[in-house]
């Protein structure tokens, strides 16, 4: 459910991660690593530790998403070329 609404959560004038600012980018690799550690520990037996390894990562999951609509107001982004923008 989500997913769905990420088209609207993204607030940014700036649709390619190209000219996307750094403070996305690393929003966007942490992202990408608690999913994938998440992804790994749903393969393996339960244990303390990685209970609480995948409570972690799942806050920075779905901080993602909360803080998504908040980059804008606080990156520098590079200027789109005049290339992409002229019809």
């Amino acid at each position: 459910v989500v997913l769905f609404f990420l088209p609207w959560l993204d607030r940014s004038p700036v649709k390619s991660i190209r000219y996307r600012g750094l403070a996305f980018k690393l929003v966007l690799a942490a992202f990408v690593v608690s999913f994938l550690i998440l992804g790994y520990l749903g393969a393996l037996p339960t244990t303390p530790a990685r209970t609480s390894l995948a409570q972690l990562c799942t806050c920075i999951y779905f901080a993602f998403f909360a803080v998504l609509p908040f980059l804008p107001a606080i990156e520098k982004t590079k200027p789109v070329p005049e290339r992409v923008t002229e019809q």
